[in-house]
């Protein structure tokens, strides 16, 4: 079996002397595979344990100099914990990188999927963007000759996320014997607001993933919304396999049927069948808890509690990422002060806002309007003895697992999310049973809304009102919410996850 995603399981680091320090990298890919491979070293299970090899690129010059010390990119890891893979790791050209990456992948698909552009002003495709275009093909040719060079015959191949929607279609014209699926870990735009990409361009993506045996998303929704694209923009017919037997069907508005973690729907293009999967990936609640009694995270919640002076507490948890709506969730937060003065001095507001894509000129701007407001938040209601709210924008997953774990109200707004692990995680740490303001934009929604409180996203009165009812909420009423909310969180956990699909495409 095969992986492949931009990032990889390992990142190198330059030491002092020069030599290279490999340490495993983070993220619930990692952590879902290294369960798999764990289960099958032990049992000979479906992914054959040490067959397993991970593509992906260096990232860093680190990264760039220990690939150049390996035979095409096939790093020696021995004694390393690399989930039980053998990694491939591509040193590509970082003009290349960079326009794929940056120019391509971050600032336009993950714009496009995400809704973020303001058509008044962006986008606009100029002679730039095709040579950015260029180096993402390269770039996607880059996994799909590694992918092609590394498995065997017959292999299963798993390609990840939107840095990657050529590959599949690149592949298989490679090595059509493989059995090939890709997963988005974001949303998914409909065709008339996706349709502001290039026509080829457009195309290229849906017909690059359509390469795949299979394709998997987070909801049904953005399972919906790429089939309408397949549908609109490139004439695929969708077809429904009533004889595919599931514990978790649900119809959504139109005509895609689609599952909690079972391939259902298909699409017909080019005289192939692609089966699609819907896969709510979940925490693993029993580790992330044991993570939470740690003593870096017991030690941050104890400084948190001497901040927050018995008060209450209300927590968000996000990178300074465009879509995650920062900014109208603190304007939320001084709406509530404004209509609710009761809570003024009663409530404090911990912000944990890590810095992300700041090599991106809108994301260093994001992140100062996140700083402004706060400053505005302080100067309207600060007094000697409160502080309304505390940001911090670092990167400190402790600091963060201690805030869930305080945490009585979560809030979590994203303009349009994937999934948002942080509403999942916090209902599995908050130890008071937090309340849960929910946007029904976020790919959680969809299993977390009778138990949420369920806003608008782009609405900061009703936003407001949400915290100030979940204020108002009874203990109990709030742990019972939680407790629901945290069954949920934890159904679906990372190993689990990564293994339906596995076992989805291997049958």
């Amino acid at each position: 079996m095969l992986v492949a995603s931009n990032r990889g399981p390992v990142a190198f680091t330059a030491d002092d002397d020069g030599s290279l320090t490999a340490r495993r990298g983070g993220g619930g890919l990692v952590s879902g595979l290294h369960a798999v491979a764990g289960d099958d070293a032990t049992s000979g299970g479906t992914t054959g344990g040490s067959g397993l090899v991970w593509v992906c690129a260096a990232l860093t010059e680190a990264d760039r100099r220990a690939t150049r010390l390996a035979p095409q990119g096939r790093l020696d890891l021995a004694g390393h914990d690399t989930g039980g893979a053998a990694v491939c790791m591509l040193d590509v050209d970082r003009v290349v990188f960079e326009r794929a990456y940056n120019a391509v992948a971050n600032r336009t698909l993950w714009f496009v999927l995400h809704l973020l552009y303001a058509p008044a002003f962006q986008p606009s495709f100029g002679p730039a963007f095709q040579q950015d275009w260029l180096a993402y093909e390269r770039y996607n040719a880059m996994f799909a000759e590694a992918l092609a060079r590394e498995a065997a015959p017959g292999a299963a191949v798993l390609i990840q996320d939107y840095h990657l929607t050529l590959a599949p279609a690149q592949l298989r014209r490679l090595r059509p014997d493989l059995r090939i699926a890709h997963f988005s870990h974001t949303p998914w735009a409909p065709p008339e607001y996706f349709r502001m990409l290039p026509d080829d361009v457009a195309r290229a993506v849906l017909d690059g993933m359509l390469g795949a045996d299979q394709l998997g998303f987070l909801t049904a929704a953005w399972a919906e919304a790429f089939c309408r694209c397949a549908r609109a923009i490139l004439g695929a017919d969708i077809v429904i396999d009533h004889d595919v037997e599931t514990d978790h069907g649900v119809e959504t508005d139109h005509d895609v049927e689609t599952t909690g973690t079972t391939s259902l729907p298909q699409l017909r293009y080019r005289g192939r069948v692609v089966r699609i999967g819907v896969h709510p990936l979940g925490v693993d609640g029993a580790a992330l808890a044991q993570r939470a009694h740690g003593h870096d995270v017991t030690a941050r919640a104890a400084e948190l509690g001497e901040l927050i002076a018995g008060r209450r507490v209300i927590v968000r948890v996000d990178r300074t990422e465009l879509s995650k709506n920062i900014v109208r969730g603190l304007e939320a937060y001084r709406e509530l002060l404004r209509q609710h003065p009761r809570w003024r001095g009663q409530v404090v507001h911990l912000v944990c806002a890590y810095p992300s894509r700041h090599d991106l000129p809108e994301y260093r701007e994001y992140t100062a309007a996140v700083q402004r407001i706060v400053a505005e938040i302080e100067d309207e209601f600060a007094t000697a003895s409160w502080l309304p709210l505390r940001l911090e924008v670092n990167d400190d997953y402790p600091r963060s697992l201690a805030a869930l774990s305080l945490a009585e109200v979560l809030v979590v707004n994203p303009i349009r999310d994937g999934m948002n692990l942080v509403a999942k995680e916090g209902a599995v740490l908050s130890r008071s049973g937090a309340a849960l303001v929910l946007s029904r934009e976020a790919g959680a929604c969809a299993e977390m809304a009778a138990d949420a409180l369920v806003i608008n996203p782009f609405d900061v009165c009703e936003t407001a009102a949400a915290m100030h009812a979940a204020l108002l909420m009874t203990p109990d009423e709030r742990r019972g919410r939680c407790e629901r909310l945290a069954a949920v969180a934890s159904r679906l956990p990372p190993h689990r996850w990564f293994r339906e699909q596995l076992e989805a495409l291997l049958a």
